[in-house]
């Protein structure tokens, strides 16, 4: 049964009309105790279908560490085809669903058509960036303003091999939203210390970054 009515297909398809480059999806899954694995699974299936440039495979948790996995179901957007590719430093950890498939959608074009939104000055910074840098966007489904949120960390992380940038839904992982102290969405957290609660502007995020830096 298909998850996308035939508008939101449409929309979806056409958006996928642009993509330039492949673009290839690993998802981390944990068998028989994964709630929500085959949502996501469903998900990248039907996106799969829309594009021949779009690939995505299932690999089961004992592969996680490959990419620093620990949580389930985990995506992960890589650069190029199934054959050939490379680390982005975009993961999703949860249901893309709601608001959130917008993140998932915008990942995907911006890896294979190498625009992220960043600016120059922002640029120039994350190049000279010698620490490595954890992003973590703790999202609902239903809260608008998280993709800003989401969509921003990973733009940076696609810009910068010292940055991974992921999407955490709140709901679905409820221990880590306890430990982290989220009371409301989008909370964004770098290197797991410095912290900004809703959709915060480049600036306010590169601050954190900066702080992190020096840490």
């Amino acid at each position: 049964m298909a998850l996308m009515d035939e508008e939101t297909a449409g929309k979806v398809k056409e958006a996928l009309s642009e993509m330039v480059g492949n673009v290839h999806i690993i998802v981390y899954t944990d068998g028989a105790d994964c709630r929500h694995c085959e949502d996501v699974l469903g998900i990248l299936k039907e996106l799969c279908e829309m594009s021949p440039l779009l690939t995505f495979e299932e690999r089961p948790e004992e592969r996680g560490s490959e990419h620093g996995v620990d949580q389930f179901p985990a995506i992960v957007v890589m650069k190029g085809s199934k054959e050939e590719n490379s680390y982005t430093g975009i993961r999703f950890f949860g249901v893309p669903g709601g608001y959130e498939f917008t993140s998932l959608l915008d990942s995907i074009l911006t890896v294979s058509k190498g625009d992220e939104l960043i600016t120059p000055a922002v640029r120039e910074e994350l190049r000279a960036l010698d620490k490595d840098i954890h992003i973590k966007v703790f999202v609902t489904p239903t809260c608008p303003y998280c993709p800003r949120a989401v969509i921003l960390a990973h733009h940076l992380a696609l810009y910068s091999d010292r940055i991974v940038a992921d999407m955490i839904e709140a709901t679905e992982f409820q221990d880590l939203a306890i430990k982290y102290q989220v009371m409301g969405v989008p909370k964004t957290i770098v290197n797991d210390r410095f912290t900004q609660e809703g959709a915060a502007p480049e600036r306010m995020i590169m601050d954190l970054i900066r702080k992190a830096s020096r840490a």
